[in-house]
């Protein structure tokens, strides 16, 4: 499975030769390095190390510039595995650039969705809220959370206020509309998640 890594730029929206507007992210994509290859025979699956974005050798700890300064690479801000069937077709050092896609090709985009903070069972959950009248006791709040026919305990998966957002989420099937390799641009069909500048991960569909 082919894969990149890149940086989510932000949404735009572009006119097809048939005039209709299509939205789509503009992702940096690569170019990206290999740093390490992982063998089925020495780490027990087939994989590759990639490597993107530019850093300052001081903000390196000291683990990080062995590992790169052993295969004689300059150290990157972000390493990711990607899982693939034959590792021992890329080298270590080997670029890997946005022209490995092309238009019309699906993809699936992986990253770290938006932080909203603390929120209540309202909004995290899409839960009902009672009477807002003045005589009403119970406006916003989570109501009871467990019984005494339940044994009087909360049971696991419960839905609770607590932090939303901020997870991995992938999005499955998106179109390449366009491949700029001079620009390291991909653009793909619809939205991604993340806010702007945060690292994403974009694999060839399954």
């Amino acid at each position: 499975m082919k894969g990149i890594l890149g940086k989510k730029l932000g949404m735009t929206q572009i006119t097809q030769e048939d005039g209709t507007m299509v939205p789509v992210t503009v992702i940096e994509a690569g170019p990206c390095v290999v740093v390490q290859k992982k063998t089925p025979a020495r780490d027990g699956y087939a994989a590759l190390q990639l490597g993107f974005g530019a850093v300052r050798e001081n903000k390196v700890r000291k683990p990080l510039k062995g590992h790169f300064s052993k295969n004689k690479l300059k150290p990157v801000r972000y390493l990711r595995e990607l899982r693939v069937e034959n590792p021992e077709a890329y080298e270590v050092g080997q670029e890997i650039k946005v022209d490995i896609f092309s238009p019309g090709e699906r993809v699936d985009v992986t990253g770290i969705s938006r932080g909203k903070g603390y929120a209540g069972l309202i909004k995290r959950w899409g839960g009902h809220r009672g009477p807002m009248a003045h005589g009403s006791k119970f406006h916003r709040a989570p109501g009871t959370l467990g019984s005494p026919r339940g044994g009087g305990r909360v049971f696991p998966g419960r839905h609770m206020p607590g932090r939303m957002g901020y997870e991995r989420v992938t999005v499955k099937n998106l179109q390449v509309v366009r491949v700029d390799p001079e620009r390291n641009l991909l653009l793909v069909k619809g939205a991604v998640p993340g806010a702007r500048g945060r690292l994403v991960t974009v694999r060839a569909a399954e």
